[in-house]
Protein backbone atom coordinates (compact mmCIF):
# COMPACT_ATOMS: atom_id res chain seq x y z
CA UNK A 1 0.00 0.00 0.00
CA UNK A 2 0.93 3.59 -0.23
CA UNK A 3 0.24 5.98 1.89
CA UNK A 4 1.03 9.95 1.39
CA UNK A 5 0.30 12.78 4.12
CA UNK A 6 0.54 16.60 2.85
CA UNK A 7 0.64 19.67 5.33
CA UNK A 8 1.57 23.26 4.52
CA UNK A 9 0.00 25.70 2.38
CA UNK A 10 -2.24 28.10 2.81
CA UNK A 11 -3.26 31.46 2.62
CA UNK A 12 -0.46 34.15 2.41
CA UNK A 13 0.33 37.84 0.93
CA UNK A 14 1.97 38.45 -2.46
CA UNK A 15 5.99 38.12 -1.36
CA UNK A 16 5.30 36.08 0.99
CA UNK A 17 6.30 32.74 2.13
CA UNK A 18 4.92 28.85 2.67
CA UNK A 19 6.49 25.48 2.89
CA UNK A 20 4.80 22.28 1.46
CA UNK A 21 5.87 18.67 3.27
CA UNK A 22 4.46 15.34 2.30
CA UNK A 23 5.79 12.19 3.83
CA UNK A 24 5.41 9.15 2.00
CA UNK A 25 5.53 5.67 3.03
CA UNK A 26 5.01 2.08 0.85
CA UNK A 27 4.91 -1.24 1.79
CA UNK A 28 6.76 -2.73 -0.84
CA UNK A 29 9.84 -1.52 -3.29
CA UNK A 30 11.21 1.80 -2.66
CA UNK A 31 10.38 6.03 -3.52
CA UNK A 32 12.30 6.76 -6.26
CA UNK A 33 11.60 10.73 -7.85
CA UNK A 34 9.53 12.81 -4.99
CA UNK A 35 7.98 15.96 -6.48
CA UNK A 36 5.71 18.43 -6.57
CA UNK A 37 2.77 19.30 -9.15
CA UNK A 38 0.07 22.41 -8.97
CA UNK A 39 -3.31 22.82 -10.98
CA UNK A 40 -4.36 26.35 -11.27
CA UNK A 41 -8.40 26.87 -11.57
CA UNK A 42 -8.97 26.02 -15.33
CA UNK A 43 -5.34 25.09 -16.44
CA UNK A 44 -3.77 21.87 -16.73
CA UNK A 45 -1.89 20.21 -14.16
CA UNK A 46 1.80 20.90 -14.15
CA UNK A 47 5.40 20.28 -12.90
CA UNK A 48 6.66 22.35 -9.67
CA UNK A 49 9.36 20.94 -8.80
CA UNK A 50 11.52 17.36 -8.21
CA UNK A 51 13.54 15.79 -6.86
CA UNK A 52 15.19 12.10 -7.05
CA UNK A 53 16.58 9.69 -4.47
CA UNK A 54 20.22 10.74 -5.03
CA UNK A 55 19.23 14.64 -5.00
CA UNK A 56 19.32 15.86 -8.50
CA UNK A 57 16.34 18.47 -8.59
CA UNK A 58 14.38 19.76 -11.35
CA UNK A 59 12.26 23.17 -11.29
CA UNK A 60 9.43 24.92 -13.72
CA UNK A 61 11.22 28.05 -15.32
CA UNK A 62 8.13 30.05 -13.21
CA UNK A 63 9.89 28.90 -10.12
CA UNK A 64 13.61 28.81 -10.08
CA UNK A 65 14.98 30.75 -8.15
CA UNK A 66 11.80 31.25 -5.93
CA UNK A 67 10.91 27.48 -4.74
CA UNK A 68 13.24 25.56 -3.25
CA UNK A 69 12.53 21.35 -2.84
CA UNK A 70 14.62 18.90 -0.83
CA UNK A 71 14.03 15.70 1.12
CA UNK A 72 14.53 13.70 3.78
CA UNK A 73 15.54 10.01 2.82
CA UNK A 74 15.23 8.37 5.83
CA UNK A 75 11.72 9.68 6.33
CA UNK A 76 10.63 9.51 3.05
CA UNK A 77 9.80 13.37 3.01
CA UNK A 78 8.96 16.05 0.50
CA UNK A 79 9.38 19.42 1.24
CA UNK A 80 8.79 22.70 -0.97
CA UNK A 81 9.78 25.38 0.17
CA UNK A 82 8.41 28.71 -1.73
CA UNK A 83 9.59 32.15 -1.36
CA UNK A 84 8.72 35.95 -3.15
CA UNK A 85 5.16 34.13 -4.08
CA UNK A 86 3.24 35.43 -6.64
CA UNK A 87 -0.82 35.74 -7.18
CA UNK A 88 -0.02 33.27 -10.21
CA UNK A 89 1.35 30.74 -7.42
CA UNK A 90 -1.88 30.43 -6.63
CA UNK A 91 -3.37 26.75 -7.47
CA UNK A 92 -3.83 22.95 -5.93
CA UNK A 93 -0.38 21.89 -5.49
CA UNK A 94 -0.02 17.96 -5.30
CA UNK A 95 2.76 15.68 -3.69
CA UNK A 96 3.93 13.08 -6.58
CA UNK A 97 6.25 10.07 -5.70
CA UNK A 98 7.36 7.29 -8.21
CA UNK A 99 7.99 4.47 -6.68
CA UNK A 100 9.44 1.00 -8.10
CA UNK A 101 6.72 -1.05 -7.03
CA UNK A 102 3.28 1.01 -7.10
CA UNK A 103 4.14 3.29 -9.88
CA UNK A 104 2.93 6.79 -9.98
CA UNK A 105 0.92 8.38 -6.95
CA UNK A 106 -0.40 11.00 -6.13
CA UNK A 107 -1.65 13.14 -2.80
CA UNK A 108 -4.65 15.05 -2.35
CA UNK A 109 -3.65 18.17 -3.00
CA UNK A 110 -3.25 21.05 -1.04
CA UNK A 111 -4.66 24.80 -1.79
CA UNK A 112 -1.93 27.45 -1.86
CA UNK A 113 -3.29 31.44 -2.13
CA UNK A 114 -1.11 34.70 -2.67
CA UNK A 115 -3.35 37.28 -2.85
CA UNK A 116 -2.24 40.82 -4.60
Amino acid sequence: QVQLVESGGGLVQAGGSLGLSCAASVTIGSINAMGYYRQAPGKQRELVATITSGGTTSYADSVKGRFTISRDNAKNTVYLQMNSLKPEDTAVYYCNIQTSWYGNRWGQGTQVTVSS
